[in-house]
């Protein structure tokens, strides 16, 4: 008759919690309904953003049109085009946090995703117009007033600075409020070359400058759709989110007490900013409790940016 399994304090001590790990528990202990929601930053960054960026976008096309700067119109459509983003981002982070219902068991948290990635065709749509308007006036004399030209490029580096700044460090995994930072940085980046184009064309007088910074800025702004179209493509195709090391995880689970093996691995992302994983563990009945291995486990994964796991245990099959 087999001995009753003594309880070894040490082999089944849970590690320190980490905060995201304690948060992550946290989580799975309320009901369903609210397991799935999308956890999301202040929304006073989205509505900041929103109506900074307005203001400086109408100020920049009136400045733009009325001083015959095409490398300042660039500007201000790319930030139309950011406004048109953020409102996005902002309506899918609101819907995200709606509870999971009858139908939409894993809640609204892929709203954020969706929105990634229609915003990432609409940064490209407006990089091709930019690209093409600016080709199309090369050649074509111009006059422009270099002075309100750069005032409003600098109004536009201290607005996006300032909204990027808004988002603080909550935005590295969640690909959502991430595409509205990058698009507010680039922003900056762009309105720097607009403000060095027009302190050029001032003291030297060639106004071509003004057309090549203009085709500058969509190329860059190009650059910056394609890669965050491309991180939304694969988020929408389940790919392993940025930022978790799937041999990691797996690593992790292979070291609780008394597990043989660990198989049928899932990581997917569940929104811009929710992880979510399935997996098979096969352990030693009777090395430890099933529910502190459970507990462990799910530390263990919160730790490394999951914060909803399911797992199924295996008992180690005796050969035969």
């Amino acid at each position: 008759m087999p001995k009753p399994h003594q309880h070894n304090p040490a082999s089944s001590a849970s590690p320190p919690c980490h905060p995201a790990a304690e948060e992550a528990l946290n989580i799975q202990r309320q009901p369903h309904r609210h397991q799935h929601e999308h956890r999301p930053g202040s929304p006073a960054a989205f509505r900041w953003s929103v109506i900074l960026n307005s203001a400086l976008s109408g100020l920049q096309l009136v400045i733009g049109f009325g001083f015959g700067s095409l490398a300042l119109i660039s500007d201000a459509i790319h930030n139309l085009g950011d406004v048109a983003g953020l409102l996005l981002g902002w309506g899918a982070e609101r819907l995200s946090t709606r509870p999971a219902t009858g139908r939409f068991t894993y809640g609204f948290g892929r709203s954020t995703q969706l929105a990634s990635l229609v915003n990432a065709v609409l940064i490209l749509m407006a990089s091709a117009v930019l690209i093409v308007e600016g080709l199309q006036r090369l050649g074509r004399g111009t006059s422009i007033d270099s002075v309100p030209v750069a005032w409003a490029a600098a109004a536009g580096i201290v607005v996006n600075l300032f909204s990027a700044w808004l988002f603080g460090h909550d935005h590295h995994h969640d690909l959502n409020r991430r595409a509205a930072r990058i698009h507010l940085l680039t922003d900056a980046a762009v309105s720097v070359g607009v403000l060095a184009s027009a302190i050029a064309v001032g003291l030297t007088g060639w106004t071509w400058l003004d057309t090549a910074t203009a085709i500058g800025v969509g190329l860059a702004v190009g650059t910056s759709g394609w890669n965050l179209l491309t991180d939304a493509i694969f988020e929408a195709m389940d790919a392993v989110p940025k930022g978790i090391d799937l041999a990691a995880v797996d690593a992790s689970l292979r070291e609780l007490p008394g597990v043989i093996n660990v198989h049928h691995i899932h990581v997917w992302g569940m929104s811009t900013s929710q992880a979510a994983l399935t997996a098979h563990v096969k352990r030693r009945p009777g090395a430890i409790d099933d529910m502190e291995l459970l507990h462990q486990a799910k530390q263990r994964l919160a730790s490394l940016g999951i914060a909803h796991s399911t797992i199924q245990l295996e008992p180690d099959q005796p050969a035969t």
